[in-house]
């Protein structure tokens, strides 16, 4: 298994620290964009230090929030506008 270091854990919460509200990022955007292999890597920093992230404006590729975040997350992200249909983000119009 790989090592995530301190320095890419930085730079994940960096990417997710300068999502604006009322937009979104995938877990594959932000892995893509810190270089690291793999969204799960991005999902693993995100469930252990992310608390004081807007770690709402992460979403799945499917544009679907995880099950146990769904009504928390769907409802931090419509009071930013973030447009949402039958629980799922509209990717296309509020992807970064």
């Amino acid at each position: 298994m790989a090592v995530t270091t301190e320095e890419q854990v930085e730079r994940v919460r960096a990417l997710v620290a300068a999502i604006p509200p009322g937009r979104v990022a995938t877990y594959g955007d932000i892995a893509h964009a810190a270089g690291l292999s793999s969204p799960r890597t991005v999902g693993w920093i995100m469930r252990t230090d992310s608390a004081d992230l807007p770690w709402h404006r992460v979403i799945g590729a499917s544009g679907r929030p995880s099950p146990h975040l769904a009504a928390r997350q769907l409802r931090l992200l419509a009071e930013e506008g973030v447009p949402i249909t039958d629980g799922r983000v509209d990717l296309r119009t509020a992807r970064l």
